[in-house]
Parts: C-alpha cells; structure tokens; sequence
C-alpha cells in the first residue's frame, strides 16, 4: 500500500486498519432491491445470510431496508425500520462492523442509538439534520455522490467533466462535516457509480479514480451486479460476477480499500491472489 492512501477508518466501536481492502458485504432487508430483492425480507433469513456473508470473509456488514435501483419509490422511515430494526438488534450483539445503508435521518438515529457503527448514505449527509446528528456520534460515513434520486436519477444525467465534478462534491461534502467537527478519520467517500450516470459517465469516473482517491479519504465503491457490468459484459444481473470482481480489482488498483459487493467469498479469493501477485512482481523490480 502507498504511503499516500488512508491507513485506516474509525467507524464506531472499531478502528478497521486500511492496509488490506476491506469487503462490505450486502444485506437487503427489502422486496424489490435490483439483484435480491425478497431473498433476505425476512429476519430470520438476513441474518442467516449475514453468517454466511461473515463466513465467507466480509469485514463489514451493510444493512439496508429501501432500495435505491434506478426508478424505485421513496419508502417512509417507519416502513424502512420495520425492515431493518430487528436486523439490526441481533447483528449489534455479533460485534462485527455494521452498516446501516440509509438517506433517512430517523432511521439513522435509531441505528446509531442501538450503536450501529456506521451510516452509509446515498445522500451524503444532506438531509436536515442528518450532519448534526451524525457528528454528535462516533460513527464512521460513506459520504456518496449521487445526482437527482433514485426515481429519477437515470432519465438523462449529464456533466460536463464527470471526474471534476464527482471529486468537487465529495470535497465540499468532506469539508462540511469537517466543519461540523467531524474527524476526517471518519470519513469515507463514494463516488456513486450508477447512481445519476450513464454507462460512459460510469466508464469515465473508472478511468478517473485516481482523481478521487487523491481526495485524502478513505475509498469505498460499488460495482457489483451492478448495470454498468451488464453493458459492458452483455450479462444479466445474476450473470455478472466475473465482471463485477474484475471491475471492483480495476477500482482497488486505482486506490478503492473498500468494495461493497454481494459475492463476498468470490470476491476475497479474487483480492488475495491479485494482492499476492501485484506484491510478487513489485519484490521483482
């Protein structure tokens, strides 16, 4: 790892070391999520899947009870705990790192109330309130880019210079909650691939994410299953691991140190042989 990237982030009750990419792995607590929608509704099957996910080499669970594919509905904040609150009750007890994915300030105040460590936020943090409760924490945050919302967000998003304009969001998003007195340790980025952006917007911030990195905060992305793979591969949604793990490995070489992915077991063999190797061949020079 170069001395230039973050070391580690301080989410809560843990202080994950960054010198190894972390894997967050994927709980959907919802009916209609674009790749498992309805799997894992129900409590009793989430957290089954939790313990396989945590078997299979997750370092972090992400929790979410709302989908947030291209054209899904808002859901009310009582409705999305219904969905994640009695998750989130056991999972608190495994003493794991946990994740709560959610735009919804109530929610996050009940997440952190139960001591979830973390608030992942399609939003980052804009909501009324959601910056002032969540320096009152400890928590760590994924602070994500997203242009227009999910309902709508992929009818015709446009940039100029879609690297510029991602990097300076998540600067000035940085910058708020540092003013709020928010420990920069806290605080991850996302630039949001797929989230307002076409398949070139999402090819073109890939190409570019270095340029995000160089932003000083920990990096976290999201590429699995996800369309952009589809376009690229011509796949499926149940059909594109092998693009999702050569996507998220192309991200960790330009500095990504956490991928949130579905296929967790699949995804921690696939970093440890490129981790083996990338140190291999740089012993050799």
């Amino acid at each position: 790892m170069t001395t230039d990237l973050p070391r580690r982030w301080s989410a809560g009750r843990f202080q994950l070391d960054l010198e190894r990419v972390r894997v967050m792995g994927i709980v959907n607590v919802t009916p209609d999520s674009f790749s498992d929608g309805g799997s894992h509704a129900d409590t009793a099957s989430a957290l089954r899947h939790a313990r396989r996910l945590l078997d299979d080499g997750a370092d972090v669970l992400d929790v979410g009870g709302e989908s947030t594919r291209p054209g899904a509905q808002p859901v009310d904040a009582d409705e999305e705990w219904r969905r994640v609150g009695p998750l989130l009750r056991e999972l608190v007890a495994w003493r794991v790192p946990l994740s709560i994915d959610t735009y919804q300030v109530p929610t996050m105040a009940r997440a952190l109330e139960l001591g979830v460590d973390i608030v992942n936020d399609i939003g980052a943090l804009r909501a009324p309130g959601a910056e002032a409760l969540v320096a009152a924490s400890s928590a760590g945050v994924c602070l994500m880019h997203m242009q227009g919302q999910p309902r709508d967000m992929q009818r015709a998003p446009h940039y100029d210079d879609v690297v510029a304009e991602v990097a300076a969001f998540l600067r000035a998003r940085v910058d708020a909650l540092r003013a709020r007195g928010v420990d920069g340790a806290r605080l991850c980025v996302d630039p949001g691939f797929g989230f307002g952006k076409t398949l070139e917007h999402n090819v073109a911030l890939a190409r570019g994410l270095r340029t995000i990195a160089a932003l000083g905060q920990p990096l976290l992305v999201g590429v699995s299953r996800k369309s952009m793979i589809g376009g690229m591969a011509g796949r499926a949604a149940g059909e594109r691991l092998p693009g999702s793990l050569a996507a998220a490995l192309a991200c960790v070489a330009a500095g990504a140190r956490i991928v949130r992915v579905h296929d967790v077991a699949a995804t921690v063999d696939a970093l440890a042989v490129w981790s083996a190797l990338r140190e291999d061949n740089e012993d050799e020079r």
